[in-house]
């Protein structure tokens, strides 16, 4: 098959116009894989079976997971929160504010064994800022953490 040759005008917008390398991973918070939810079922189990923890823009769903040692997040922000421009920057959002907690969740006040958690982006988060998803976590894993250590104690 015989393919075309640009002309230099056209290659020359065409890198003109082109997106800019990425920045490095190291300077990029990035969930790891075994900190991530991948599974449909783990997701079902966690929403139906877990702790519900509701903000202003976000409801979070914690559950201890025996089968894990470590934490995973899952997130779920459907079409209702806008276009997927709107969806992905809300995801990337939450994803930094987990990676930023991770270390808040794996904390020794935090129950043993793994815990699974599922963060519902609501329509709101779209014009939240991060310090408010980022908030909201930490919120959910505070109050998770004094409930667990409630029930332990009983």
């Amino acid at each position: 098959m015989r393919v075309a040759r640009s002309s230099r005008p056209a290659a020359a917008r065409a890198a003109r116009s082109s997106r800019p390398d990425p920045p490095p991973a190291e300077g990029r918070p990035v969930l790891a894989k075994a900190h991530r939810i991948t599974r449909g079922s783990d997701y079902r189990t966690t929403v139906r079976r877990g702790s519900r923890f509701s903000g202003a823009v976000t409801v979070t769903y914690i559950r201890p997971n025996p089968d894990s040692d470590v934490v995973r997040f899952g997130f779920i922000v459907s079409k209702a929160v806008g276009n997927a421009v709107h969806r992905n920057l809300v995801r990337r959002r939450l994803k930094a504010a987990a990676y930023d907690l991770l270390p808040h969740f794996s904390s020794p006040a935090a129950p043993a064994g793994g815990l699974d958690v599922v963060v519902r982006a609501l329509p709101a988060s779209v014009q939240a800022p991060w310090a408010s998803l980022h908030g909201e976590l930490l919120d959910a894993s505070t109050r998770f953490t004094s409930r667990s250590q409630t029930r332990s104690s009983q």
